[in-house]
């Protein structure tokens, strides 16, 4: 049976905890993606033993909770590479409307969050003929047994109605359960930024699902912590090493934008990313996917009236995403803890003393 759906923090350790600050921005109050009003996270992890080895589950997010069926969101996406899936991109590329949640989920779940995304629209009587909703991947079989094909509909759709707007929680949970980022355990992280608009604060929310990266690439606070933290201080899963996996980045705000400026927002995930360490591998399906909810969109059939921040407003928006990216990665590695799974792999939990001394090392040096 899948465990409980973790809807906050569940006192795990983030990376400002141990005193690491990244970026110039200031966070919202709960440093997550869940700052930007009417976004809500869910999760459903399958974490058994039996019959087969599951480390798995389903990330859920709702851009404007329920509400998004009938109030779509302005959308945009950005490959970064493309060894990876999600769904619904075509639409979005098209129309640049979103108005279905989001799912993130393992390589071979895609399908059942899919369907169950439809079944819920189905279930609460959404009138739109159909849906092509979004879905995301990465994939977990080091640690969980892809072919139990442990995440069905019923699982996903438990994860959409278990959404809530506290700080969700981070590294083992949801899609993020079974993955592993810079050879250490990653899986679920969040962050967000505030910045000055003419029209109030505006807030970039970040929720990634960490699963690539070598181990000497991974940077935290511009220090190199992955040649500190070496095979030697800290054993590698791999007999092997090399860069491949894969992450998915879900970008939110409540700034006014329109479609192209929404694909904008979300190449600037790709700066976060490389912050880290990570560069886009041949392997690896990076894909990033941003929402604004500043203009409302209940009846599409009809003329609508829109807003949008001006092109040189946008720089700080392009900042906090970047921020937010790099603080949300770190965040899914500093609370994922250390997992054995299929086949008896062990991935170990980044340790936090070490990491305290080799950045706040380097940081008075």
């Amino acid at each position: 049976m899948p465990d409980a759906n973790q809807a906050n923090s569940g006192g795990r350790t983030r990376l400002r905890d141990l005193g690491i600050v990244t970026g110039i921005l200031p966070p919202g109050p709960h440093n997550a993606i869940t700052d930007v009003a009417g976004v809500t996270v869910g999760y459903r992890s399958v974490i058994v033993d039996e019959p087969h080895v599951v480390r798995t589950g389903v990330t859920a997010i709702w851009p404007r909770g329920p509400g998004i069926w009938a109030d779509a969101v302005y959308a945009g996406g950005f490959s970064f590479n493309g060894n990876g899936e999600m769904t619904g991109m075509a639409w979005i590329a098209e129309q640049g409307m979103l108005s279905t949640p989001i799912g993130v989920t393992n390589t071979h779940a895609v399908g059942a969050v899919h369907e169950a995304i439809c079944r819920l629209g189905v279930r609460d009587g959404v009138p739109t003929a159909w849906m092509l909703p979004v879905v995301a991947e990465t994939y977990d079989g080091w640690l969980s047994d892809r072919g139990a094909f442990a995440i069905t509909p019923q699982i996903a759709m438990e994860a959409f109605d278990a959404a809530s707007s506290a700080l969700p929680a981070e590294g083992n949970v949801g899609g993020g359960t079974g993955m592993i980022c810079h050879e250490f355990k990653g899986g679920t992280g969040t962050a967000s930024r505030v910045v000055s608009g003419e029209d109030g604060p505006w807030t970039v929310g970040a929720l990634v699902q960490a699963n690539y990266g070598m181990r000497p690439a991974l940077r935290v606070a511009g220090a190199p912590v992955g040649r500190t933290l070496d095979y030697r201080t800290v054993p590698s899963p791999f007999a092997v090493q090399q860069d491949a996996g894969s992450i998915i980045v879900i970008l939110a705000t409540d700034a006014p934008l329109l479609p192209i400026q929404c694909q904008r927002l979300a190449r600037r995930a790709t700066t976060g990313l490389a912050w880290v360490g990570g560069y886009g591998a041949n392997g690896s399906g990076d894909i990033f996917l941003a929402f604004a909810t500043g203009n409302h969109l209940r009846d599409p059939a009809r003329t609508a009236d829109v807003r949008m921040a001006a092109p040189d407003a946008l720089n700080p928006l392009f900042q906090a995403a970047a921020e937010a990216t790099e603080e949300a990665i770190l965040n899914a590695l500093v609370a994922a803890e250390t997992m054995t799974g299929f086949a008896g792999h062990t991935v170990q939990a980044i340790p936090h003393d070490l990491l305290k001394q080799s950045v706040l090392g380097t940081q008075d040096s």
